[in-house]
């Protein structure tokens, strides 16, 4: 029996860590396949609507080509593509689509949204990017720490992320963590420590896990890391002023040269999900540098981002091999899952 078969993934606590260690492995087979042609498609007349409220890139590119690559058909459903929440209420539509499509993935803002979607479609419902979490992208994270770090065990790598930690990623960084017992520490301004609270509402752990440090000293939380973590510290759609507040606490924890040589750790290794502001050829990262006096990039110098960006784009191809794991382990219950 297959235990993802007809799952959602709304956060990755909704996985087990043999689920998820599974995922990260047969995503690698199906990558290898890819490599060398022999992929075999096991998503023949599977229809998956990509219903998303806000805009992506690699998230679209990445569901699209990988249920392309296995023999699925998709419908994209962008921003004003429907009446969700405006004309038609999320419970409406959650049972229409469930009546018409084998899955649903959804990227959208409240978490809220997509727990109800997921309640009335009674189809698998992945999560593509909510405020609060994103565990397809941790997930293809941990596949990439997976492939660099060969000979180490996830639980032996020591992860420090810097910058809002209570952000989507930090928050499913601190879900990767809970699960898999490696140790992690979320270096921010004290304003942007997650709140006990949330902990108590998604039921991780109660209270700050064991093996999650959060400090506002960037040397403590660097010093012999393994991996640095960034993301974005601003998004488009927010007001200037809040944009002006959480710049001027965040401008002391740029991921620069200065922050690698504090963690003792020549063979450092750099993330980010991306986009990231590492220079001026964005229109966004122009005027936010110009606007607010920074250099050399935003959340990570020009420098840092252009050393590590093998690694940073590895990160995003393996998105495309772990939503065919993810796809494949949730609407097909009985195949091959024997991986050499």
């Amino acid at each position: 029996m297959n235990s993802c078969y007809l799952k959602n993934l709304l956060r990755l606590c909704d996985f087990c860590k043999e689920d998820i260690l599974f995922l990260i492995k047969y995503a690698k087979k199906l990558k290898f396949k890819k490599k060398i042609n022999k992929e075999k498609k096991l998503l023949k007349n599977k229809n998956i609507v990509l219903l998303f409220e806000k805009e992506s890139t690699r998230t679209r590119c990445s569901f699209e080509i990988a249920a392309f690559n296995q023999g699925a058909k998709t419908t994209y459903l962008g921003p004003g593509n429907t009446h969700l929440g405006y004309k038609e209420s999320i419970e409406d539509t959650a049972i229409t689509l469930g009546k018409i499509y084998d899955g649903i993935i959804y990227r959208g803002h409240q978490h809220t949204n997509i727990e109800k979607l997921a309640q009335y479609a009674k189809i698998p419902v992945w999560n593509g990017l909510t405020e609060s979490f994103h565990p397809t992208q941790i997930l293809s994270d941990l596949l990439t720490i997976q492939e660099i770090f060969i000979n180490t065990p996830l639980k032996k790598i020591k992860i420090a992320y810097i910058g809002d930690a209570r952000n989507n990623i930090a928050n499913s960084l601190v879900e990767a963590s809970q699960i898999l017992n490696f140790n992690l520490t979320l270096v921010s301004p004290k304003k942007y420590f997650q709140k006990e609270e949330f902990f108590k509402r998604y039921n991780v752990n109660n209270s700050y896990p064991k093996n999650i440090l959060y400090t506002e000293d960037i040397e403590k939380g660097v010093k012999k890391v393994d991996l640095i973590y960034t993301d974005v510290w601003i998004s488009m759609g927010e007001k200037i002023e809040l944009q002006e507040k959480k710049i001027e606490l965040l401008k002391n924890y740029q991921v620069n040269q200065k922050v690698l040589q504090l963690t003792e750790n020549p063979l450092i290794k750099v993330f980010h999900c991306l986009p990231a502001l590492h220079d001026q050829k964005t229109k966004f990262g122009k005027k936010i540098i110009k606007k607010f006096n920074l250099k050399n990039g935003i959340e990570i110098s020009h420098d840092v981002f252009e050393s590590n960006k093998k690694i940073i784009f590895q990160q995003s191809e393996n998105r495309i091999h772990i939503a065919k794991a993810l796809l494949i382990n949730c609407l097909i219950n009985n195949f091959n899952k024997k991986i050499k």
